[in-house]
């Protein structure tokens, strides 16, 4: 038979504080019950009139429908939304400031600037996934690919490149078997 022995004052704190637990829970559910009592800042981090403000407003009024009290949308753009994520960032960690991630600022930024004003990884805690915008490749109509596999079967006549600033302006570029060069989008 293995005899364990514990400590008697470490088994009464684990004691207490197995009692203690609902307590501590109950006060934290309050204050998640609470919450909101004030309005709450949502930090978009691109310029008004784009996508992700039209979301944005449409994700805050149903917030706002919900708990009864208001989400004020703030566009703040700029960087490819590097300005937005160091504000949310610095903001006040007391709950009333919530924003958009974006692939953008956190996962693109980090590889293309050796130093950011917030750090990607540690600044931020992911709350839930708001909605999902699909990025499509496409051509003029009268580009000389029409299927993506087109590029890949025609590979040996047909090249194409792309290329980003900032993971925001995207270009894509065709260059013909004669060297001709095609601007697709």
């Amino acid at each position: 038979m293995v005899r364990v022995f514990v400590p008697r004052r470490r088994a009464l704190v684990v004691m207490a504080g197995g009692l203690a637990t609902p307590f501590l829970a109950s006060g934290i559910a309050r204050a998640i019950d609470d919450w909101p009592n004030k309005p709450v800042r949502y930090i978009n981090l691109f310029p008004a009139g784009g996508a992700t403000d039209v979301l944005s407003r449409v994700v805050c009024q149903q917030l706002s429908e919900l708990t009864g009290q208001q989400f004020v949308v703030e566009n703040k753009g700029g960087s490819g939304g590097n300005v937005g994520a160091d504000a949310i960032a610095k903001s006040t960690p007391d709950g009333y400031t919530l924003g958009l991630m974006s692939i953008a600022s956190h996962a693109i930024s980090p590889t293309l600037y050796s130093k950011l004003p917030f750090d990607a990884e540690k600044d931020f805690t992911p709350i839930s996934m708001l909605w999902q915008v699909p990025n499509i490749f496409v051509v003029r109509p009268s580009a000389v690919i029409g299927l993506l596999t087109d590029v890949t079967v025609n590979s040996k006549q047909t090249v194409a490149s792309s290329s980003a600033l900032a993971g925001v302006d995207f270009k894509v570029t065709v260059t013909g078997p004669n060297g001709t060069v095609r601007r697709c989008c």
